[in-house]
């Protein structure tokens, strides 16, 4: 059983770039600010302007957006390097209640019931079998005070606690060659993310929040938290998770966001 989709078209692979199509439109790619590309900065809106009109009514331009994505994706992924740690930060600057962020308001969520929630397993793993939420307290917790950052341009700084998501994939006989860990959550989001940031030191499945469990609104019971990604790459509510060597479209991508989004 795989993780049900929010659309048909997200979990369908990916596909290549023509690159005839790039050739004949090299002047509109060559317009772009080289340095905003590097940085992975590129928006909608600057796309926007090289052609005067929407991009969702620009087939030319949507395809050069997905081009110049892919681009993007490839090159953070050249760089990032496995080991490298993100800064942390002292107790006393963590912020309570941490922020809340979502493509909805807060007064939007609708709380889970933890009696009866469980994390679903799919895809290359040996033992499927769910989990519970007592079942995830009961495992060694790794706690880290690093920095949110969202794309929107804000930050903050918070406490997280929970398993390592390498320890946790190891536990249930995850694929570790696998390229791809794809997740559902309990309001129909989906993210995913490349298995060598899965394997991250910093990279957790996180349920606690300043040393006390997560509440309704920032994800409870189970969320993902991750140093080296924007902070739309740590889906919450988890409920299902899926190791794969298909591409995951996700939410995001499907709306022209950079699916590596970090370093």
């Amino acid at each position: 059983m795989a993780i049900r989709p929010v659309s048909r078209s997200l979990f369908r692979p990916k596909q290549g770039i023509d690159q005839s199509f790039l050739h004949e439109n090299r002047k509109i790619i060559e317009q772009i600010d080289r340095r905003g590309v590097l940085r992975g900065s590129l928006s909608l809106g600057a796309l926007t302007l090289l052609g005067g009109c929407e991009v969702s009514e620009n087939a030319q331009l949507q395809t050069v957006l997905r081009a110049v994505s892919d681009w993007n994706d490839r090159a953070q992924a050249f760089i990032f390097r496995p080991d490298h740690l993100a800064p942390t930060y002292a107790e006393a600057q963590v912020v309570r209640p941490p922020r809340f962020n979502a493509h909805y308001d807060i007064e939007e969520v609708t709380p889970v019931d933890g009696a009866t929630w469980k994390l679903e397993l799919v895809g290359l793993i040996k033992d499927k079998r769910p989990w519970t939420v007592e079942q995830l307290y009961q495992l060694p917790e790794q706690e880290m005070i690093i920095k949110h950052i969202c794309v929107e341009g804000w930050d903050y700084i918070g406490q997280w606690s929970g398993v390592s998501l390498r320890t946790f994939l190891e536990r249930i006989g995850a694929d570790l060659t696998a390229k791809y860990i794809a997740f559902r959550c309990a309001d129909d989001y989906t993210e995913s993310l490349d298995m060598p940031t899965a394997l991250h030191p910093q990279t957790i499945l996180a349920t606690r929040y300043a040393r006390e469990p997560i509440t309704d609104p920032f994800g409870f019971p189970l969320r993902l938290r991750t140093a080296t990604k924007l902070g739309f790459k740590n889906p919450k509510w988890i409920t299902a998770m899926e190791v794969t060597n298909t591409f995951p479209f996700t939410y995001w991508s499907e709306r022209g966001f950079n699916w590596f989004s970090g370093i």
